[in-house]
């Protein structure tokens, strides 16, 4: 809470109390303190290592740790507003000293140190835990039997190799906030703690929190909503707040030898470094170093990576099943075969008639993805999406339970300055606190609410344009690639122009990014949320809708629309009566659905870990280069460890929003369209692999260190990822139902093949398959824009008079020519009923897995019942005991009285 009696003036006077952005209090590169309790640090006959003195983590004296650093410019107006803040700021307990950057006098660093007594006082209101007790672990009783089983066990396994994921303990130091029971921290009850140095007590993450919190409630000008220091960061008063991080990640002496000499470096040998990619991370330090936030983005990422190993697998295995069975697919041999059967042009007027035994290749890469197994594959990754979140919630009901979590709640959030500036003349009472503040009327928030909404539908028609103008550029650019004079592009006009489609498409897709997130921003901030919470969730919703839109659109366009509405020969229908729609590949669409989500999917994650760790790599190169330049080598090795951190990277203004959603619409990718691209899974192990590592060196080496925060779960994203997973269910279904051959194969094996009637579903059942998929088209009646320039006098020495096309339509000679067949209705009929089971098998089985899987585990529950019921003890005993005392020595000093307790 505020405490408006901090707040001192001057009222034009200054004379008593100089301005602390006074140049004469600042020497370039000197320590000056400005704490009024610096002379009560120093300690008579107790000496200060050199080396806190030197390594720019502490004040000046050597004793006081550096719990957070603000920067601000002398040349910047806002002088009064730090000036009052400042004091305000000691008058709350925190020591303070100031000093000039050493490469650029106009750049002032305000260090801020809390002592013992502002720590426990804070930590009390904050509800900070803290050990008190060693945890006791019980074991079960073993019958003798069992014993003897256990070592030969451990005997055993003490001949294989140690497990190589596994991080050497010896190199980790002990966590003892792991191993101890934990309470919120009190000042009486202070004797209960295990406190072996003061200074140690609280590590360095929760004393940055606590001095953020402090800092976030001090008042910089009269006025019940001048408080805080966000807002002096957005008026500019202060250009930068940042805790430090605990000096250099590298070190000339080996971990292994040295140890570690700090916990930044031991993130980086252990975690950040490239060469322990196989190993686990050691989620525990990354919490105390960065907070529980943090921790917890790293502990979903690779719980996702460590589950999209079977995934991998499966899929792999579902690729290399196509690849032995190549050899054995009859419809692949069929196509190879059919150097007689002669295909109408794809395209107008410059296409060519060609062979259906030209697309062999086509047709054996397709079997590659669309096989067999597809099937299985496509209802195994909806189980598994399942069981990837079903479990997460299990995996991260343990860490909330390691990590003191549980029962962990948000504080009331602050309202948002944009949002008490517009509605500060309306106020109503807060329920919660019973203070007054500002309110917003409903019918206000409704329509912003639909101008938004407006907005966002206005956007993704901008989407569905793009996905438009791709379609037209398909459609042209077919012809021009029929007509090409390179023979390599001429025969393959269709590839060609689907892999330049995919890369412009991918083009506009990283342009249109860059706009949503401006649109996205604007309306956001135009519907006013009330919280910083309110506005993260507002605004993460929109900029997954966009870009989930934007990556995804031509992909549907590609899966569900190309080659479907085409008509057929003599009767194609146009787009604007003039181009034609594009058809599929003689061999089917789904070589172009593998060719998008490949391409977008390989390009997409490039990209992103470039941006991710090159773009911070260049700008911290240039800052050094330009340092090293003006201050060489050495004085530049010699910079504080605020004047280092300074001159990295921050941490971008949305948090871990854009590393949560590259990783969101990567999943999409995976589980979505996972039907036409079983290798989706391996491409995202391989990247998540690589990503972890890129995104531990970004957080040690590139940033500066972000303030540690807490947060019980994923947020927001949980839901996403569900909502994901439902609608992956039903783009599987349609894929292998609309695009895949599986159902017209299937119907032809059981109703018109040769095993028709018999039950049975082989290779031997698919001959003629072919062929009894292919109509026949009477030359003579295309239309005249559609005829092409050749007459097909190449093939058999005599102008062509029939060609053949995919589709179930009668012959030019029947009643009804090129009407739909009855094997059409039956192969329609189908694939309606198979989306429909698939789904309702798929769901069912969904639905079980998520009953069948308790959110927490049954072991954690009894840990957390029984560490209750200790806990109570110990407070129990450890007060009866105080008691006790308290009642010996009365005792010894004659004091006693009648019906003590106890």
């Amino acid at each position: 809470v505020a405490k408006d009696v901090n707040i001192f003036f001057d009222e034009l006077e200054g004379v008593n109390s100089p301005s602390k952005d006074d140049d004469s209090l600042l020497h370039h590169g000197n320590l000056t303190s400005t704490s009024d309790d610096a002379s009560r640090l120093e300690v008579v006959g107790e000496e200060v290592p050199d080396k806190n003195k030197t390594n720019g983590l502490y004040f000046r004296d050597g004793k006081c740790r550096i719990d957070y650093i603000l920067v601000y410019r002398k040349s910047n107006p806002q002088t009064e507003k730090r000036e009052v803040f400042e004091r305000n700021i000691r008058a709350e307990g925190l020591q303070m000293e100031k000093e000039s950057s050493l490469t650029n006098s106009d750049v002032i660093f305000v260090k801020l140190h809390a002592p013992w007594e502002v720590l426990g006082k804070y930590a009390e209101l904050m509800n900070v835990r803290m050990p008190f007790r060693r945890k006791i672990y019980y074991l079960h009783r073993r019958y003798k039997f069992m014993n003897r089983i256990e070592k030969q066990i451990s005997r055993f396994r003490g001949w294989l190799p140690r497990k190589p994921m596994k991080l050497d303990k010896e190199t980790l130091p002990d966590l003892e906030e792991n191993d101890c029971y934990t309470a919120p921290f009190s000042q009486q009850r202070i004797h209960h703690f295990i406190i072996h140095n003061k200074d140690t007590f609280f590590n360095n993450a929760t004393r940055s929190r606590i001095v953020h919190h402090i800092l976030q409630r001090v008042k910089y000008e009269e006025g019940k909503n001048k408080i805080g220091l966000n807002r002096l960061l957005s008026n500019g008063s202060y250009e930068a707040a940042f805790p430090l991080h605990e000096g250099s990640y590298r070190s000339k002496n080996s971990i292994r030898t040295h140890g570690a000499e700090n916990h930044r470096h031991l993130l980086y040998e252990c975690w950040a470094s490239w060469g322990v990619w196989y190993k686990y991370q050691p989620l525990d330090l990354v919490r105390r170093y960065f907070g529980e936030k943090i921790g917890l983005y790293f502990a979903w990422l690779g719980w996702y990576t460590g589950m999209l190993f079977p995934a991998a697998f499966i899929g792999l295995f579902v690729f290399l099943y196509g690849v032995t069975t190549l050899n054995h697919c009859q419809v692949s041999k069929e196509v190879c075969q059919a150097t007689d059967i002669i295909m109408c042009p794809i395209c107008d007027k410059y296409c060519p008639f060609m062979r259906l035994s030209d697309s062999c290749v086509y047709a054996k890469v397709t079997h590659l993805f669309d096989n067999g197994a597809t099937v299985f594959f496509a209802v195994f990754m909806a189980v598994w999406a399942t069981v990837f979140l079903e479990f997460w919630k299990r995996r991260r009901a343990v860490i909330a339970y390691d990590w003191d979590l549980i029962d962990w709640e948000e504080e009331e959030e602050e309202i948002r300055p944009q949002f008490e500036a517009k509605y500060s003349k309306k106020e109503r009472m807060n329920p919660i606190s019973g203070k007054p503040e500002p309110y917003q009327a409903f019918a206000d928030k409704c329509s912003r609410l639909i101008v938004s909404a407006s907005g966002i539908f206005f956007m993704i028609c901008v989407v569905i344009a793009a996905v438009f103008g791709i379609v037209i550029y398909r459609v042209v650019t077919v012809s021009t690639f029929a007509a090409f004079k390179w023979a390599l592009i001429r025969n393959n006009s269709q590839v060609a122009t689907t892999g330049t489609a995919v890369c412009i498409n991918f083009c506009i897709i990283m342009l249109l990014n860059v706009l949503y997130e401006k649109v996205a921003l604007f309306l956001t901030n135009l519907e006013q949320p009330r919280t910083e919470s309110e506005w993260e969730n507002s605004f993460t919703l929109k900029m997954f809708l966009f870009q989930f839109v934007n990556l995804n659109s031509s992909t549907f366009y590609i899966a569900f629309f190309l080659g479907r509405f085409t008509g057929h020969p003599g009767a194609y229908l146009r787009l604007i009566n003039r181009w034609r729609l594009e058809e599929c590949h003689p061999s089917g669409c789904l070589i172009d659905l593998c060719m998008q989500m490949g391409i977008i999917m390989v390009l997409k994650q490039t990209w992103n870990n470039f941006m991710e760790l090159g773009y911070p790599l260049i700008q911290n190169w240039w800052t050094r280069r330009k340092l090293r330049q003006e201050y060489g080598t050495q004085r530049k090795a010699s910079f504080p460890q605020w004047e280092k951190d300074y001159n990295l990277q921050p941490m971008n203004a949305y948090g871990l929003f854009d590393e949560y959603l590259e990783m969101i619409l990567q999943f999409g990718f995976t589980t979505i369209f996972v039907a036409a691209f079983p290798l989706a899974p391996l491409l995202a192990l391989l990247n998540n692999i690589i990503e972890i590592r890129l995104d531990a060196y970004k957080f040690v080496t590139q940033w500066r260190r972000p303030l540690a925060s807490r947060a019980k779960d994923i947020g927001i994203w949980y839901g996403i990822l569900e909502g994901i997973g439902i609608l992956s269910v039903i783009t599987n279904a349609f894929v292998i139902a609309v695009t895949s051959d599986f159902i017209p194969r299937l119907v032809y094996a059981y109703k018109y093949g040769p095993c028709a009637g018999q039950g049975e579903a082989g290779q031997k059942c698919m001959v003629g398959y072919v062929n009894a998929s292919l109509s026949v088209f009477l030359v003579s009646d295309f239309e005249n824009r559609s005829e092409p320039t050749s007459n097909g006098s190449e093939f058999s020495g005599s102008p062509l008079k029939y060609c053949r096309y995919r589709d179930y339509r009668d012959p030019p000679d029947s009643a009804e020519p090129y009407g739909y067949t009855l094997q059409f209705w039956h192969v329609l009929a189908a694939r309606l009923a198979f989306i429909i089971v698939f789904e309702h098998l798929v769901f069912c089985i969904k639905h079980l897995i998520s009953y069948l899987i308790p959110d927490l585990p049954k072991d954690l529950r009894d840990r957390m019942r029984r560490e209750k019921y200790l806990i109570q003890e110990m407070m129990y005993e450890a007060e009866l005991e105080r008691l006790q005392k308290e009642r010996k020595e009365r005792k010894k000093n004659g004091k006693s009285y009648h019906n003590e307790w106890p």
